[in-house]
Parts: C-alpha cells; sequence; structure tokens
C-alpha cells in the first residue's frame, strides 16, 4: 500500500429536508435529493432514490451541493427499519474509489450487492404445542407431541424430521388443533460460534503467536501481523485463538479465503474448534442465502463469516478482525469491474475500523514480507511443522537426462513412475500436479502447420478427450473435436501437443491400472459440491492418486499423501511479467507442501528442464527467504514493486481501429512528471479477448509519486467514446 488510510472527518447530519445521494452507479459523485420532512437520514441511511422512470437503492452520501432549486429535485424514500451502512463502510468505498481510480458508485455497488436485503422480510410459518389433544393418540403422534413439548416452533418437515415420523402425522396434528402456527422470521438466526467449545493444544511457538494475536484483538485498534508458517506449522489453529478472542469481546470477524468453494476441511475445522460452522459469502450462494447472510452481518447476528474477496464490502458494523487466509494468492485481486486486490483493501478496511489484521502464509507475497521486515508489520513465524510431521524431502528431476527414446511415457520420467510404485505398494496416496487443464493445450496439424485457435480470443483451442471437444479458456467458446483440419482438409493429421491433467491421467492409468484417480480441476468437477466431494474422498482413502491444477494446491491435509509429483515445474516461470517467478515459487512450495503432512514422510519431486533455475534451486534448498531476497533485489534495482509503483491502463473495445487509435492517442497525451513513465501502447497478452480489441500501457513511477493524481490528470485529456472500455489498474499483479 502506499497511501495512508487516514479516515476523513466524520460527516454529521442533522434531521434533513435535502440530502446528497449516492447511486450504485458508475457515477462521478452523490446527486441531490429532497427527504421527507423531519426524517433522520445520517451518513449510510439507505433509501429508494427515483431515478428516470425507475428507482434504485440509494445511500445517504452526505449534504446535498444545493446547486438544484427545489422544484427540480425528487424526493429519495428511507426504507422501512432504518437500514443503514457503517460509517466505516462508507469511508472505506470512498478511499476504495479514491485509490483505485474508479467513480464512487461503482464500489458502493458491490456493498449493495444483496439487494433483496433491504426488501421486506418474509414470514415464515412454524408450530407449536396446541391446547388440544387429538381423539386418537398413535404412537407416531405421541412422539410428535412430545418432541413439541420442549415449546420450540418447528416446520412440518423439521417435526417430522425430529420426531421419525411421516409429515402426514404432523399435519393431522395441526388439522386436530394438537399443533398450532407461530410467525418466525424469514431465516433462522445464524449459531453463535463458542469460543471455548474445544480447548486447543498448541506448541510453544504456535502459543506464542497465539498470545500476540489475542492481545492485538483485545487492543481494539488497528494493526497488522503477518503469520509466516511452513505448510502444516498450525497458522489455522494460531489464529482461531485470535477469533476466539474477538468473539469473548463480542466482535465480529472476517476471514477472507481466495477459493471459498473449495474450503471444505476449513469449514470442518471450524465447527470442530467453535461448535458451528461460521456464515458464508461467496458467488456460489443462492440469492436467498446471500440475503441470509447480508442481512444477519448487518444486525450483527453473524459472528463470523467467510468469504471470498466481495466479502470485504459487507456491512460489518462491529468488526474485531480480519484475516486473510493464503495473502499471497492471486485470486484476490479483482480483474472484473472496479479493479482492485482484496489483501491490500482487507489493510484499509481494518484500519478504518480500528481492528488487527493477520496475513496468514507460508509464501507470504514479496511486499507483505518487506513490510514485515522493516517492522510495518509484526512478524510471526512457525518455523517447524506441528506434531511429529517433518517438511518433505524434495528432489530435482532433470528431464534433460531422463529422455530415453525407447521409454513409452512422455510425462511421467522413471523416477516418478518408480516413486508412485513405491507409493502405491506401501498404501499411500499421491498427487501429481500440472497447472493445465484439459488434454493438451495446442492441436496442430502435421500437414498444413495450422493450430486451432479461438475465433473470439488470441488463444488455443484446449483440447477435452473425454467431453471430445475443443474449448477456450477465456470465453467458453467451444467446437466438436474435429476429423479434418480446418484449412487444408487433410484427414486424420491433427494431433495434440502437450499435456493437461488428463493426458497425465491417462499415462498414470497405462502403467498403474489398479490406481484409483481422480482429476481435480475446474472443468471435471462441475462447482463446489464435487469439488468438495473429491476432497473428502482423498481425506478418506478412498483415491490413490489425485490429479489436478492448482485446486490441488490451496490448503488440504492429507494424512496418508506422501508423493508429490510436479509434471513440468517450469510451466509460469517465464511468463514475462515481474512476478512469474514469485507466482512459480508460491504454487510450487504449496503444492510440494501437502506431503507428508502426517507421521509418514513426504517426498516431492519436481519435473524440470532448468534444474539450475533460482526457483528450482530454492525449493530443493528450502531456503526461502534467500529466494526472497533475490528477488527484492531484482525489483529494487528495476523500480518495481514494493520499491517503485506501477498503474495499468487497458483499453478494449469490439472496434479494434478505434481501440487502437485511443491507445495512441492516450500514449500521446500522457502528462510529462518527474519520476514516472509511460510505457505503450501495445497489444495486450490476450490481444484479442471475447471479441474484443485490447491494447495496454503501463505507467511506472517512484514510490513517493500521487499515482491517483496522475491517472486523473491523463485521463482527462482524452475524449473516450462510449463504445471503448478505459479500465484502471492500480498496483497490477499480471500482464494478460
Amino acid at each position: 500500500m502506499r497511501r495512508s488510510p487516514l479516515k476523513p472527518e466524520t460527516v454529521e447530519l442533522a434531521p434533513l429536508e435535502r440530502a446528497g445521494i449516492l447511486l450504485p452507479l458508475p457515477l462521478a459523485g452523490a446527486y441531490d435529493y429532497k427527504l421527507p420532512r423531519g426524517v433522520d437520514a445520517p451518513r449510510g441511511a439507505v433509501v429508494m432514490a427515483p431515478l428516470g422512470n425507475r428507482e434504485t437503492l440509494g445511500v445517504v452520501w452526505g449534504p446535498a451541493e444545493g446547486t438544484v432549486g427545489d422544484n427540480r429535485l425528487k424526493i429519495a424514500q428511507p426504507l422501512d427499519g432504518a437500514p443503514r451502512l457503517p460509517e466505516s463502510l462508507c469511508d472505506f468505498i470512498d478511499w476504495v474509489a479514491d485509490y483505485t481510480v474508479n467513480p464512487p458508485g461503482a464500489i458502493l455497488a458491490m456493498a449493495l450487492r444483496s439487494r433483496t436485503a433491504f426488501e421486506p422480510e418474509n414470514l415464515r410459518t412454524a408450530y407449536v404445542k396446541g391446547d388440544a389433544l387429538p381423539a386418537k393418540l398413535s404412537e407416531a403422534r405421541k412422539r410428535a407431541l412430545a418432541v413439541a413439548d420442549d415449546g420450540l416452533a418447528r416446520s412440518v418437515s423439521g417435526l417430522a424430521e425430529d420426531a421419525n415420523v411421516t409429515p402426514a402425522v404432523i399435519r393431522g396434528l395441526i388439522a386436530a388443533g394438537a399443533l398450532k402456527p407461530t410467525s418466525l422470521p424469514e431465516f433462522a438466526p445464524f449459531a453463535l460460534p463458542k469460543a471455548d467449545f474445544t480447548a486447543p493444544r498448541l506448541n510453544d511457538e504456535q502459543a506464542g503467536a497465539a498470545a500476540h494475536l489475542r492481545q492485538a484483538v483485545a487492543d481494539q485498534k488497528f494493526s497488522a501481523h503477518l503469520l509466516d508458517g511452513v505448510t502444516g506449522s498450525g497458522k489455522t489453529e494460531v489464529y482461531f485463538e485470535a477469533i476466539a478472542q474477538a468473539l469473548r469481546q463480542d466482535r465480529q470477524v472476517l476471514i477472507l479465503l481466495p477459493e471459498i468453494a473449495l474450503t471444505v476441511q476449513f469449514l470442518d475445522r471450524f465447527a470442530a474448534r467453535f461448535g458451528v460452522r461460521p456464515a458464508e459469502w461467496h458467488s456460489d450462494l443462492s440469492q436467498k442465502e446471500r440475503r441470509r447472510t447480508f442481512r444477519a452481518v448487518m444486525r450483527g447476528d453473524a459472528r463470523v463469516v467467510v468469504g471470498a474477496r466481495s466479502s470485504l464490502f459487507l456491512p460489518f458494523d462491529e468488526l474485531g478482525l480480519i484475516i486473510v487466509d493464503e495473502e499471497h494468492e492471486q485470486a484476490f485481486k479483482q480483474q472484473d469491474g472496479a479493479i482492485y486486490h482484496a489483501r491490500d483493501m482487507a489493510v484499509v478496511r481494518a484500519r478504518f475500523a480500528a481492528c488487527p489484521l493477520i496475513l496468514s502464509s507460508a509464501t507470504p507475497s514479496l511486499e507483505t514480507f518487506i513490510n514485515a521486515q522493516t517492522g510495518r508489520y509484526s512478524h510471526l513465524k512457525l518455523h517447524a511443522r506441528h506434531g511429529v510431521a517433518q517438511m518433505p524431502c524434495v528432489k530435482i528431476v532433470d528431464l534433460r537426462r531422463e529422455h530415453n527414446p525407447d521409454d513409452v511415457a512422455k510425462w511421467l520420467s522413471a523416477p516418478l513412475r518408480a516413486a508412485l510404485g513405491e507409493t502405491l505398494a506401501a498404501g499411500e496416496q499421491a498427487i501429481l500436479f500440472l497447472n493445465r487443464r484439459g488434454y493438451a493445450p495446442l492441436t496442430l496439424c502435421e500437414a498444413c502447420g495450422h493450430k486451432l485457435t479461438c475465433p473470439n480470443c488470441s488463444s488455443w483451442l484446449v483440447e477435452h478427450r473425454y467431453k471430445k471437444r475443443l474449448a477456450c479458456h477465456q470465453c467458453g467458446y467451444e467446437i466438436a473435436a474435429p476429423s479434418a483440419c480446418p484449412e487444408c482438409k487433410a484427414e486424420g493429421t491433427l494431433i495434440a501437443c502437450g499435456p493437461g491433467v488428463e493426458r497425465v491421467a491417462e499415462e498414470l492409468a497405462h502403467f498403474f491400472s489398479d490406481a484409483r484417480y481422480a482429476i481435480a480441476s475446474s472443468d471435471t468437477m462441475h462447482g463446489p459440491a464435487e469439488t468438495q466431494g473429491a476432497i473428502r474422498a482423498m481425506a478418506k482413502g478412498e483415491i490413490d492418486v489425485l490429479i489436478g491444477t492448482q485446486i490441488v494446491a490451496k490448503g488440504h491435509h492429507f494424512p496418508q499423501l506422501t508423493l508429490v509429483g510436479v509434471i513440468d515445474a517450469d510451466l509460469g516461470g517465464s511468463d514475462g511479467d515481474l512476478r512469474a517467478r514469485e507466482r512459480t515459487f508460491q504454487l510450487l512450495h504449496q503444492v510440494s507442501g501437502r506431503a507428508g503432512r502426517a507421521e509418514k514422510p513426504g517426498l516431492v519431486l519436481l519435473q524440470t528442464r532448468n534444474p539450475d533455475d533460482a526457483v528450482m534451486a530454492a525449493l530443493a534448498s528450502g531456503d526461502r527467504d534467500a529466494f526472497y531476497a533475490q528477488e527484492a533485489e531484482f525489483r529494487s534495482r528495476a523500480g518495481a514493486p514494493p520499491y517503485g509503483r506501477l498503474a495499468a491502463v487497458i483499453v478494449s473495445g469490439y472496434d479494434g481501429d478505434t481501440v487502437r487509435e485511443i491507445a495512441r492517442q492516450l500514449g500521446k497525451f500522457a502528462p510529462s512528471a518527474k519520476d514516472v513513465k509511460v510505457w505503450g501502447p501495445t497489444p495486450a497478452f490476450y490481444a484479442l479477448l471475447r471479441g474484443q480489441t485490447r491494447e495496454r500501457l503501463l505507467v511506472q513511477a517512484a514510490k513517493g509519486v500521487d499515482m491517483q493524481a496522475y491517472m486523473r490528470a491523463w485521463l482527462a485529456a482524452v475524449k473516450i467514446p462510449a463504445a471503448i472500455r478505459v479500465a484502471v489498474d492500480v498496483d497490477p499483479v499480471s500482464f494478460f
């Protein structure tokens, strides 16, 4: 972070007849509206505001500007129940809008994502024991009435389940007056986590870190902490202690996870520690579930929320702690719409809420690591795995030396096959990791060299042999696998180039026909339920070998997993952006850390053609900090983050000529400023994406430069046609 997120002066609004109402639209600021006379509408009050011929939610943002006469102002109506966004959230929205160079209304839209949460609440009918007794009392009816004796209101299905009777029995008791209806709120309240439900066993390092974090929560002021522990060191158990402290103080907790749909083990661990599962917030929830969680957060009923990056904008009013788990993950970067990094914005949200922030990772981002090294964050280290588990042995397999023209294997080297054989013979489990979906990333014609590409994107079509389809992983375009080359029409000349996880699975089945395996990728597991099912099956020992993409690298604990084979450790290490090596190291370190997390020792085999690369050397030696020091030196010399600043401008549209002309004008009118360089325009890595042409410009500046002021002055100098989108990415993490 470059800017200090200092809280602006509080806007105190007396009962108003006018107010500035911010609408959840990409507008530059609040609009003036009239309010009913005598209505108390402070900053954050949610209203229904007319806009053209429709109405939309809006939020009181401050006093009216007073530039519009009363006769031209429309009336905004406060909602029933006077819902209100916390003032700290309003301040946070303003800060994010300023930092990311977005209109505040576009950021507000993320905070009002569950708009039905502000609608009148529906009541549901439940039943309690009545005064009458039916003439006939069967054994089933007696059981139902005995359950109803506790006085709790239940639905028909709920009472039938608790009493082990059919719903018809319950309906009969209702008709006889033995059960009477009562009205309950639309949603059952979230069960409250219990801070002391179980007493964890912590080693000395864990106990010291936990004590530090408990005190930070007790202080009820902003502080930032890097919880830096090797894979399997028990970081989760440590920050659970901080959560327990927040619960004892009756404060709310937000836990950000990079892949919420993959966290079945985390949710189970939370329930084992606190007695109940936390509330969830992510895109896979139904609208009804989102409405329930949003209301519970706003009322303070949801004490702990586990969520994806968008949960930062939930209306917490009693935040006592924010945790960003696996803080290094690129999934925390929002790339569509308003572009922001949830990890960085979590620092700001914690500052506005005056609560501590915990960043947890075995492979911190270089920015976070430097902040901890320089004292901006406290640095809590866990050096060893919990219990008897030891770090796995990491070995390099040099594919240049393993090449054998007589070997039928293409992707599983002889050392990896030998290790797989020993692992399976011992009744243990293995992971084969390749961060490439499908069967093969490229299909080309041997006769004419034609490559099958997407018509909407500048990317190859990926073969999915199980589906007999070729698909674009950028826009979703699909075709049936052709039998002839679409260019030269030759039959039988199309060949698959390179491996995907499906092709690795095919080779595994050839050599180990009895092995039970599953493929874990977003193509083969449709939705979180299937993914969680595979994770549970692996944990129960129902799968011998899990073949997967980065899904398998994220925080899973499989006690019988002793072997990890990385099929292509070089993949991604030379993507051409400044974080490519760092990301490769983090991903391979994380997937390596799945091995040997219990009593049995683990082995990791990295297949590479670049065994002398710094990433491979760091993984083999286990000297993470030396790798970070080298990366920091490279970044410092280049003036790259965290030692300098970057911002990207992405110009996109369906008219390629207009896109290129606007990008050229932007390059021409870039203001001259000290310590600022502008590179480009140049075609983006995906120059064509979902049918739109894309051009990029990159701004590089010294650390002290006000990047936001520079970007606003620059963009104001060029008139952008309505058909062209210009997106600003402050602190980009990729260059696609």
